[in-house]
């Protein structure tokens, strides 16, 4: 692939796989909402390599947008062959259990602009029959737990309404990628005690461009979450329900 455009472009693991984009000599376009960091990370990819690197401003939250944002990439990036979509927040569980309008946010950013976005990119990559869409989503998504399960419903309808797409998108030469992060070191999870199961964002960014280049369907990261997702869904919901974890 060598034109990317990546929605999110500044979070800490979007960052990293744009490194190594930019290490191949990749054509990029950074979409997000701080300008300021925007050019900075600019700067970081031209002096890696990266062939083109352009930004673009936008809340991508905003769902009435899209069509006129993905008009823009066009221009900017004509004929790009790749979307990473890596934005979204990780809320406050306990704020969204007292006030759905919270929890109403967090589906929106977390899920429904997302599917915005990602339904006309599939379709407008199915009209051109080639293209590939890679979507972080969580490892929070496999099972709901009282924990996290606001965001975790949001993430498991991401992906499942990926799964879904890629089911339809598989004999038209379009690629979907289901990017399954477990505990990652980053400014969104700044508030949470680190413990030995938690990866650095340059290794998460490093395996999804790595799961981009093979065309993996679906990747845990780090690969290990795959096995402990195994073993947390085959709890049997009577002792399940009963757990705190």
């Amino acid at each position: 692939m060598k034109k990317v455009v990546l929605f999110g472009a500044t979070s800490a693991i979007a960052h990293e796989a744009a490194r190594c984009f930019a290490r191949r000599g990749a054509e990029l376009l950074l979409v997000a909402r701080n300008g300021e960091k925007l050019s900075v990370l600019q700067k970081d990819l031209e002096t890696l390599g990266a062939a083109k690197v352009q930004t673009h401003v936008c809340d991508l939250v905003d769902i009435k947008d899209h069509e006129s944002l993905l008009k823009t990439c066009g221009e900017l990036l004509p004929e790009y062959d790749a979307i990473l979509l890596a934005y979204g927040t990780l809320g406050d569980q306990g704020e969204s259990e007292k006030d759905f309008s919270v929890a109403e946010q967090e589906f929106r950013t977390n899920f429904l602009s997302a599917a915005s976005l990602v339904s006309r990119v599939a379709n407008m990559f199915e009209a051109r029959g080639s293209g590939q869409i890679a979507v972080i989503t969580s490892v929070a998504g496999d099972r709901g737990r009282k924990s996290n399960y606001i965001y975790g419903t949001a993430k498991g309808a991401l992906s499942i309404f990926l799964q879904g797409l890629r089911n339809r998108l598989s004999s038209t030469g379009v690629h979907v990628l289901t990017i399954k992060p477990g505990f990652v070191d980053t400014p969104m999870t700044a508030h949470i005690e680190k413990g030995p199961l938690f990866a650095s964002a340059q290794a998460v960014g490093e395996g999804i461009y790595r799961a981009m280049e093979r065309k993996k369907d679906v990747v845990y990261l780090p690969w290990f979450w795959r096995f402990i997702m195994l073993i947390i869904k085959a709890i049997p919901e009577p002792l399940f329900k009963r757990m705190s974890i």
